[in-house]
């Protein structure tokens, strides 16, 4: 790294490398940009979910030039059917529905697959000179004339700022003592790929249950991401159950 304090971000998902990315554009070559997260260990990207972006948030990921490389695994979202009903009803009536562009010929959101747009980001790091470290941030201190940072790995690294890209249960803001307030639902997520015979036809779906919504998001060919909400107790059952089970159970929803 050359003399100049540079710029650390603790985090290499969408966030973190979309920011390595912008402020490598924004103040070019001269100012050393490190990206530290463990899941950079792992190339090409084993994250199997799938992510909603809005128009938005395409259109930043245009401006970083990365957008066009998964355009066309890129799955557009045309339209979203939103119902409230309890499991057992014979109907779910329809409460909400929206639908059409934010401008003409752009719809309001893509879904994407998660390792690919990881994988496309990391490679436009990467050819930016964006130092990618497979390790996490470990320690941190502030001083007047920047930022002391410690990595996993060992390195020391004075910075002239860091930043808290580490997800939801942050540490790095935990470590800063950034309050936040939140509670919890006793619920938990199921996440999972299907494929299915008919054609979605680009349709969202998201049904409200009395256990949690769950949300049916199309992706690219006959398939779709599903998030399924449930107790947590219920949905540590489900996930254990076998295959032919597990269909049964999905089948009801």
């Amino acid at each position: 790294m050359s003399g100049q304090r540079g710029i650390v971000i603790g985090g290499g998902a969408f966030a973190g490398l979309a920011l390595a990315v912008a402020l490598r554009q924004g103040l070019g070559p001269g100012v050393p940009i490190i990206v530290a997260d463990p899941a950079l260990a792992t190339r090409p990207s084993r994250d199997p979910r799938a992510t909603a972006i809005v128009a938005a948030c395409r259109r930043l990921f245009e401006a970083l030039g990365v957008w066009g490389e998964v355009a066309g695994e890129a799955q557009p979202i045309l339209d979203m059917v939103v119902t409230d009903s309890k499991l057992e009803d014979a109907t779910r009536p329809v409460f909400l529905t929206f639908r059409g562009n934010v401008e003409p010929g752009e719809p309001f959101a893509h879904m994407v697959e998660n390792r690919r747009l990881i994988d496309v980001l990391v490679q436009r790091a990467e050819a930016d000179g964006i130092d990618l470290r497979a390790c996490a941030v470990t320690d941190f201190s502030s001083r007047a004339d920047g930022i002391a940072v410690t990595l996993a790995d060992g390195s020391a690294i004075e910075a002239s700022l860091l930043v808290a890209a580490d997800g939801a249960r942050s540490k790095l803001r935990e470590r800063a003592g950034i309050a936040t307030h939140g509670w919890d639902y006793d619920q938990s997520g199921i996440v999972v790929t299907v494929g299915h015979e008919r054609d979605h036809h680009g349709r969202a779906e998201e049904h409200f249950l009395p256990s949690g919504p769950f949300a049916i998001l199309p992706l690219k060919g006959q398939r779709s991401s599903l998030v399924w909400t449930e107790k947590r107790d219920a949905a540590a059952r489900i996930v254990a159950l076998s295959e032919d089970e597990f269909h049964r159970e999905l089948e009801r929803r």
